[in-house]
């Protein structure tokens, strides 16, 4: 099987856990995708839920499958989160997201569920956050460059990330500033110093937030929950 279809067969998991009534995050990026896809084909045979999206790609693709939107105006709670991830540290559980560019959306629709579940195929799979992807940190575009700075103070390279040869927008409004860190040993503890830089909207390390990674494989999906 490829790896595309190693994710598919983690989102239509993950959305088989989706019930009638339900609120749903509804996450962005490749495999995101397929999980929207499939709570698609779910309302088209008659699931009533209500989805919040991560992103305004994700927006578009929900509307055109009929899915009905939401925003915390109306929904301040989600009952579950649906999402993929960069990386995935194994034991904990913790994440490094947002090389799709939504990771401030995804966060806080992560953060409103009662119930976060990644999907994702064993290539995402690391000991160490850090090993294969560099750490996407959100700021503010004016004075970007003094985040920048504090970034290499925390032991980080920051680039910034680009779009042809202007600076990539989030739907926020903001940079991302791609960070390589290496292996992080501790991601509690850098999560702690990324929130405390002025001028850092949001990062990728989305640190204890994870109820359940859902791993596509050729033999079925394997589940992990954090510390098992």
């Amino acid at each position: 099987m490829t790896p595309d279809e190693l994710k598919k067969r983690a989102a239509e998991a993950a959305v088989a856990q989706i019930k009638d009534g339900m609120v749903i995050g509804l996450g962005t990026g490749s495999t995101a995708k397929h999980a929207v896809d499939a709570i698609g084909r779910r309302v088209a045979e008659g699931l009533k839920v209500v989805g919040i999206p991560t992103s305004e790609r994700t927006a578009e693709q929900a509307r055109s499958l009929k899915i009905p939107l939401a925003t915390f105006a109306q929904y301040a709670k989600l009952d579950l989160a649906i999402d993929g991830a960069d990386e995935v540290e194994i034991g904990p559980l913790n994440l490094v997201k947002g090389l799709g560019g939504a990771l401030l959306r995804e966060k806080i629709v992560a953060g409103a569920a009662a119930r976060f579940l990644v999907i994702v195929d064993d290539s995402k799979l690391v000991q160490h956050l850090g090993t294969h992807a560099p750490l996407p940190v959100e700021v503010n575009p004016f004075g970007y460059e003094v985040a920048a700075r504090k970034l290499k103070e925390l032991g980080g390279d920051p680039k910034l990330r680009m779009a042809g040869e202007k600076p990539y927008i989030t739907d926020g409004g903001h940079y991302i500033l791609d960070t390589s860190f290496g292996p992080i040993k501790d991601p509690i503890q850098l999560a702690q110093q990324l929130d405390g830089t002025v001028g850092v909207v949001e990062h990728g390390l989305f640190v204890g937030m994870t109820a359940q990674v859902l791993i596509g494989s050729p033999d079925g999906v394997k589940v992990l929950e954090p510390g098992r």
